[in-house]
């Protein structure tokens, strides 16, 4: 099907057409490959359409060649000499195109036809002492000086909240410098998440998470990390399943765990992390997938809880719980899988001293929920937790809503179906006030990123990849995009690293202060944060999603309320309690010209920073 827009023509293949709920980046089990010079790609993993043409245009862009543009924007040669002198120093490698569905040591070509191909067959032999195959070797990255001692600092002292942000390649030194990353740059900075942490004896850990590039993450390990036992926990089936374990094969180390996914279009979105040392346990709560792509030039977040001491021996009941009931709330989600092999992983945590945590566990499960259950997971379990632990704030019908997010669902033909009723009831509670809010009175601001934030980021057009709001979905929801903000975050220098972070907060009608804020893996949809049945009796949930909220009475605050930060990475001038928000407040409001980026539509009329078009097909 053709249509015509303000982009140019484009059409709609079947493959594109998407389901309602089909909200996020949903598992593709085709690769891709690339013909050129008589070479292939190498090994792929599951992906979704969205991220794969943003691979596709990376690896074979379609240049701009409008000579009136030539000196509006810089191509990509100019982009990579502007990063000079910001704290990065490149390798070759890291100047040519990655991609979420090949692996970065795959060689890169220049591409001339794009064809979907059948899976690579994926080696049958075992990695031996401790080597990885030559391929899979990490690249070199120069170590920035005391790296590994700020990162410590940072980790003990001068951030309560414990929350971060990834580093982004290709911004200046000083956005990075409370920032953390994957990637190994120092000897004590070991996969800052936080293998790096010196003198602590690594031992056993477990990954949940949504796309995963088992070789890419390994290559992320220390040599002498690269045997410890390792568990993904992961939602893939049939093809895409048999994908992922071809890729863990080769590491004896590697177990898998498949999450139930037993209601259609339902996702395991979750990004975790619980990290065992002989000294203690670490849970890592982010919005990242675990390949290459998500900790490049994207803004993420992380929540790095403390390293958790093991109980006395013999101790049992509800030792080491904290005031804000994390450990059960961790173990119930483990819980929630029904499985086994999480069961030795909820012994271990019941093993453990969690008092010392200060945020709330919101987690989605896939399921059907009546009764006292509903408020368990999802939007109602974030409902009960601002009606119990929050307190009515004076003209608090004036404090808006925020939402920021990577991909959006759909939300029905209006807004009185989902958002502006049962979920915009769930972020407008606080207290346990029986005062009813008018919501329609209340401010819900919504941040996604605009085509032109996109083709002005670091990645060009290629981060809408990571985007995946797509055109079928839009047509049938235009009431939605003007509740639409710009993305922007000078305060953390992070306004051309396009979001992947998904966080939800209550501000002022001043934006310098906020009732709560929560950093999750659930974007703007039903299937995440779930939708109401049989006349409110009922919250269905087809996805895994987790996030963490923060609330001001848990870090000590009775005013409640938390200030507002000034700028993410200033220094020790602003109270220790002011919460560091990554983007800017007040959020823009889309104008009249600005559009919603939407990935299966092209962009040929003007180039992104790489000098290059958008064209999905």
């Amino acid at each position: 099907m053709s249509q015509e827009s303000e982009h140019g023509r484009w059409t709609i293949s079947s493959s594109d057409e998407s389901t309602e709920e089909n909200d996020a980046e949903k598992p593709s089990t085709s690769s891709l490959s690339h013909s050129g010079h008589g070479k292939t790609s190498g090994s792929q993993y599951p992906c979704s359409e969205a991220r794969k043409v943003g691979h596709k245009r990376k690896a074979s862009p379609v240049q701009f060649n409008d000579k009136s543009f030539s000196t509006e924007i810089s191509p990509a040669k100019i982009q990579r000499t502007s990063q000079e002198g910001l704290g990065w120093c490149l390798s070759s490698s890291d100047e040519e195109p990655e991609s979420e569905s090949q692996p970065k040591h795959a060689q890169k070509e220049a591409v001339k036809e794009e064809k979907y191909s059948e899976l690579n067959k994926q080696p049958s032999h075992r990695c031996e002492d401790n080597e990885l195959p030559v391929s899979q070797k990490p690249e070199k990255h120069y170590k920035v000086a005391s790296e590994g001692q700020d990162t410590w600092d940072l980790l003990n002292g001068g951030n309560p909240f414990r929350f971060f942000v990834t580093k982004v390649k290709g911004i200046k030194s000083k956005y990075n410098s409370g920032a953390l990353h994957i990637k190994v740059a120092a000897l004590v900075k070991y996969f800052s998440l936080p293998f790096f942490l010196t003198g602590l004896s690594f031992s056993f850990h477990c990954k949940f998470n949504y796309c995963i590039d088992v070789k890419w993450l390994i290559r992320q390990y220390p040599q002498e990390f690269r045997k410890k036992p390792l568990l993904i926990v992961h939602g893939e089936k049939r093809e895409s399943k048999a994908e992922l374990h071809a890729q863990a094969h080769p590491y004896e180390n590697v177990r898998l765990c498949q999450a139930k996914l037993d209601i259609a279009f339902g996702t395991h979105h979750t990004k975790m992390m619980m990290l065992l040392y002989e000294e203690g346990l670490r849970v890592v709560i982010h919005t990242s997938n675990l390949i290459d792509a998500d900790w490049d030039q994207k803004t993420q977040g992380i929540w790095l809880s403390p390293l958790y001491p093991r109980l006395p021996h013999g101790t049992t009941g509800s030792a080491g719980e904290s005031v804000t009931n994390f450990k059960s709330d961790l173990i119930h989600y483990l819980m929630a899988y029904n499985s086994p092999t999480l069961k030795e992983w909820v012994d271990i945590i019941q093993e453990h001293d969690l008092s010392e945590t200060r945020v709330y566990l919101i987690g989605s499960t896939p399921g059907r929920y009546q009764g006292n259950q509903k408020e368990k997971w999802g939007h109602l379990r974030l409902r009960k937790l601002l009606k119990e632990y929050t307190s009515p704030i004076p003209t608090q019908e004036s404090w808006p809503v925020i939402g920021q997010f990577s991909s959006i669902g759909s939300m029905g033909p209006d807004q009185s179906k989902w958002l502006c009723s049962q979920f915009q009831e769930s972020l407008v509670t606080l207290g346990s006030s029986v005062k009813t809010l008018a919501k329609s009175d209340i401010p819900i601001h919504l941040i996604y990123p605009t085509v032109d934030n996109v083709r002005e980021s670091l990645e060009g057009y290629p981060a809408g990849g990571s985007l995946p709001y797509s055109i079928q979905t839009a047509q049938k929801q235009l009431w939605l995009h003007s509740y639409f903000h710009k993305w922007s975050a000078e305060t953390s220098g992070r306004s051309h690293a396009m979001p992947h972070i998904k966080t939800y907060m209550r501000p002022s009608p001043d934006f310098q202060k906020i009732a709560w804020f929560l950093v999750t893996s659930a974007n703007l949809s039903k299937a995440a944060w779930g939708a109401l049945e049989k006349n409110g009796t009922q919250l269905m949930i087809r996805s895994y999603e987790l996030g963490v909220l923060f609330l001001p009475s848990a870090f000590g605050l009775d005013t409640g309320y938390f200030h507002v930060k000034k700028k993410m990475f200033s220094g020790s001038n602003e109270p220790v309690t002011s919460f560091p928000v990554p983007y800017d407040l007040p959020p823009e409001q889309y104008g009249s010209k600005d559009r919603p980026w939407i990935w299966n539509i092209p962009y040929t009329k003007a180039p992104d920073t790489h000098g290059n078009m958008w064209v999905p097909s």
